[in-house]
């Protein structure tokens, strides 16, 4: 039987902040999540696919603004959801906070993490970031001074 990885979450129900876990895989490689199945990956189904079906991509859209696929697929009898969700090449946000999948775990994402995060969406490096207000005053001569020893060094 699979296990839970990086791109595979399972859950038996659905809850409304599974939506995090969506954001987590957009943010990161994207996967699957799997509705109507226990932690060991057995299929034990749901009874409100028709209305989860036309619930999930409506919520997915309001509160993340993407688009996911959801497919009900059956085992035994028994029906159960796949949720595809894509990666994303820009950040995206579950009500202003960032999640993302590393492993088999949904991680919110704050202070320098988050800052590294958006800034590798973005393209960007720590370096290649403005400072507002610096001015040539508030740089150390000595800092300066070393750094630019460091790159004649390093050519």
């Amino acid at each position: 039987m699979n296990k839970e990885n990086q791109n595979i979450e399972w859950k038996e129900s659905w809850r409304d902040e599974y939506l995090k876990w969506i954001c987590g895989f957009a943010n990161a490689q994207g996967g699957q999540i799997y509705i109507g199945k226990n932690d060991q990956g057995e299929v034990v189904g749901i009874t409100d696919s028709a209305k989860l079906l036309e619930d999930i991509p409506n919520k997915v859209r309001d509160v993340l603004g993407i688009l996911v696929n959801v497919n009900a697929l059956s085992e035994n009898e028994k029906v159960y959801l796949e949720i595809e969700v894509e990666a994303y090449p820009y950040p995206i946000s579950y009500k202003g906070q960032y999640h993302y999948r590393t492993g088999s775990t949904k991680q919110e994402l704050k202070g320098a993490a988050l800052d590294k995060f958006l800034l590798h969406k973005l393209g960007k490096r720590w370096d290649g970031v403005p400072v507002p207000r610096l001015t040539e005053n508030d740089l150390s001569r000595s800092a300066l001074d070393y750094f630019r020893k460091k790159a004649v060094k390093s050519k």
